[in-house]
């Protein structure tokens, strides 16, 4: 006797024996049950989901005439009656299987329809099964139409496919429609067990994770490489054997290279990189693997009380991934399921495929958001540290005081005389070490700082009020260290009536932010910064100026790429200027792009106005009505 395969001997005979398409069956039943039989069913759903099976076993039901041959409709068909036997076996002459793939002109489909006018000859209903209904022609479809909508009542159809989309609404329109469901892995897990458990053959859980996972929704497809992995691994199934067979990644390797990427270690990422194409591993297949782990770590960001489910106990993975999951921030496994994503899509692109993976795995180390955040945390940290240790020296430079609120009971300070002296600061809150609680405190008094020395960062007070400014700021400079000079953001945010609209207001300078705007246009003009870089100094602004630092703010973290740091700081420095560039984060208030966005819409303006109070204009839109179009005024 020949070998029948899985998929073939553990077709489902009945509805209870089908897996993973209950809103499918239940339906069916009910319908059987109480006899409210529609004429015409339409399956849809992937390969291998059950759309033949399940149209075997509504004939088998609409036909089944019971053990002892008295048996009517049912919704639990005998199997063993006559009828049963003989649609399993596909030689039932009342049930009719049409392939519409080879079959599909409307010569095919007429043969078929001659047929209806006459009744049963073995059975109670006589039944059309067309498979892949979506490869008809028009004229083959519209040849059906008058039958499928009025057949006689002993006629039923039954039509499957797997593109309902190519299917004409007018036949759907006549179908009762049901979409079977690609199965979950769980699912295709226990059902293989199931199996083998039945079939006697010894299995490792893990090696039929594999298979599960790589049915992709199909059960034919699980059977199939069942069978496959049986004949190769002689009789068992080895997770090893199988993971060979698939040639898929051990997952060892998948979370070695997420936890490298996680900690920012390159060279680890090479050499797994590496050792895959030694191994001779699918590099499809690593990035499918990782976009899995990264999916179920996103999970566990999101919901941690998934890590105690019934799920995560069972599976061996569970804790690896809920460690990578505690070890990268959940913004950045969002961004490495998506380059994953992604990337999968360049392999074909690339002459080599081992290539493409290892630009993918350099590509989520670049774009590692962590990197901008650490570099600036460590310059601020650094700076703090180096001003706090400074003794009293020489002057550095001369500045302004800036607005900032006033402390309770101030007392005036003296008039700056000629000489050299220290003069107090403007009152402001100094950035509070890691430990510090986060109580904001005035700084009274700042010692004079030796030229050349690094200079303490301070962030302006969220809640400044430019209301309390002083009347006069141009008291004459004087060469004293301070810190960094800070400006207000625009308007009160905290005022009562914030919401409402304001008239314009133009954008408030300063001596560092003309400076600033000059370099950077000549710096645009020459075209020595492009790119990120380019950006970088449109979007900053230079909150102050050290002999050998300058400090620029941005608002938005993503641009702050040490590459794009360094490459401004080379053309700063092309320019006779040997600083380095230290950035923060925080708002920003005076940056050459605002000044380029403001003398834009000043332009705007201009021109929309010289265009408004033209006389011939006011005419054209006074005697015919006229409306200008938004948006069409543009100045020259």
């Amino acid at each position: 006797m020949s070998y029948l395969v899985l998929a073939r001997k553990f077709r489902p005979k009945t509805f209870a024996e089908m897996v993973g398409q209950g809103h499918v069956v239940q339906a069916l039943e009910n319908a059987l049950t109480t006899q409210r039989l529609h004429h015409a069913y339409l399956f849809t759903g992937t390969r291998g989901v059950g759309k033949t099976t399940v149209s075997r076993i509504l004939a088998k039901s609409l036909n089944c005439q019971g053990p002892d041959g008295q048996g009517g409709i049912t919704a639990t068909p005998c199997g063993v009656c006559q009828a049963c036997r003989d649609i399993d076996s596909g030689r039932f002459v009342d049930y009719t299987e049409l392939d519409a793939a080879s079959n599909r002109g409307v010569d095919e489909v007429q043969s078929l329809l001659e047929q209806a006018v006459y009744k049963p000859v073995q059975g109670r209903f006589k039944v059309f099964m067309i498979d892949e209904v979506h490869m008809l022609t028009n004229t083959a479809f519209n040849a059906m139409l008058k039958t499928l909508e009025e057949p006689p009542e002993y006629l039923k159809f039954v039509l499957a496919t797997t593109d309902p989309q190519k299917v004409p609404v007018t036949v759907l329109s006549r179908c009762l429609q049901f979409n079977l469901r690609p199965m979950a892995p769980e699912t295709v897990l226990e059902h293989l067990t199931s199996v083998l458990q039945t079939e006697q053959v010894p299995a490792e859980q893990q090696a039929l994770r594999l298979l599960a996972r790589a049915a992709r929704g199909s059960m034919r497809d699980a059977l199939s490489l069942t069978d496959q992995a049986i004949a190769f691994g002689n009789g068992e199934l080895l997770e090893a054997g199988v993971r060979q067979m698939l040639g898929s990644v051990d997952r060892g390797h998948v979370f070695k290279l997420i936890e490298a990427l996680a900690q920012g270690d390159g060279k680890t990422v090479v050499e797994t990189s590496e050792a895959l194409r030694v191994d001779g591993m699918s590099a499809a297949s690593t990035l499918e693997e990782m976009t899995a782990v990264l999916q179920a770590m996103a999970v566990l960001q999101a919901v941690p009380s998934r890590a105690e489910s019934a799920d995560a106990a069972t599976d061996p993975d569970a804790a690896d991934t809920a460690r990578l999951a505690a070890l990268m921030p959940a913004d950045e496994t969002q961004l490495l399921y998506s380059l994953c994503l992604h990337g999968r899509g360049e392999l074909g692109l690339a002459p080599d495929e081992y290539a493409a993976l290892t630009m993918v795995l350099l590509r989520l180390l670049a774009f590692k958001p962590s990197n901008a955040a650490a570099s600036t945390a460590s310059t601020e940290k650094k700076t703090l540290n180096e001003a706090a240790a400074a003794p009293p020296q020489a002057p550095v430079r001369a500045a302004p005081p800036a607005p900032a609120p006033q402390p309770p009971a101030p007392t005036p300070a003296p008039a700056p005389q000629a000489q050299p002296s220290p003069v107090p600061p403007p009152p402001a809150m100094a950035r509070p070490p890691v430990e510090a609680p986060p109580a904001p405190a005035p700084v009274h008094a700042v010692s004079p700082v030796p030229a050349g020395h690094r200079l303490a960062v301070v962030d302006e007070p969220r809640h400044a009020d430019p209301r309390q400014a002083p009347a006069s700021q141009d008291a004459p400079a004087k060469v004293v260290g301070m810190p960094i000079r800070v400006q207000p953001p625009p308007g009160a945010r905290d005022e009562p009536n914030a919401d409402r609209p304001r008239a314009f207001v133009p954008i408030p300078t300063s001596e560092d932010g003309d400076f600033w705007y000059a370099t950077v246009t000549q710096l645009v003009a020459a075209e020595a910064i492009t790119a990120l870089a380019r950006e970088l100094a449109l979007q900053s602004q230079l909150v102050g100026r050290d002999t050998d630092q300058w400090m620029l703010r941005i608002e938005r973290e993503t641009l702050n790429q040490p590459s794009s740091r360094e490459k401004l700081t080379v053309a700063i420095n092309a320019m006779g200027h040997d600083v380095k560039l230290a950035i923060e984060i925080g708002g920003v208030v005076d940056s050459p792009a605002r000044r380029n966005k403001q003398a834009a819409e000043e332009r705007q303006r201009v021109a929309e106005d010289a265009i408004l109070s033209d006389p011939e204009v006011q005419a054209l839109m006074r005697d015919f009505d006229a409306k200008i179009v938004p948006g069409t005024l543009k100045p020259v």
